[in-house]
């Protein structure tokens, strides 16, 4: 009973956070790979939550509730930077075309 309460005390404080098994391991005198299995074998008999469905509102519903004015100002904002995004796009591609030199940076190649 006492290695039990043992056990499941040093399962809560690896779930809780900020100690690793050999931490653990060694502040318990316990070999880390024992405290490893009892955290999997808690997690698996750990029932998962219950499934939610989520409920999208109806069109019509959300027609009805006006927006703020700051949120309309924010969803112009945004619609001009996806546009100047575009645009930016567009010229770095063209530029590209016409130079024949690759502008934008590659991922994974060094610079030199």
């Amino acid at each position: 009973m006492k290695e039990r309460k043992l056990r499941e005390r040093i399962v809560a404080e690896y779930l809780l956070g900020g100690l690793s098994y050999r931490m653990l391991g060694e502040k318990h005198g316990i070999n880390f790979y024992q405290i490893r299995r009892w955290v999997l074998k808690h997690q698996g008999q750990m029932k998962s939550p219950p499934k939610v469905k989520s409920v999208k509102p109806s069109p019509d519903l959300q027609r009805d509730v006006p927006l703020p004015s700051d949120v309309k100002e924010l969803q112009a904002q945004l619609l001009r930077a996806r546009l100047e995004n575009e645009v930016l796009l567009e010229v770095i591609k063209i530029a590209e075309e016409e130079t024949g030199i690759p502008i934008r940076k590659k991922a994974g190649t060094r610079q030199s």
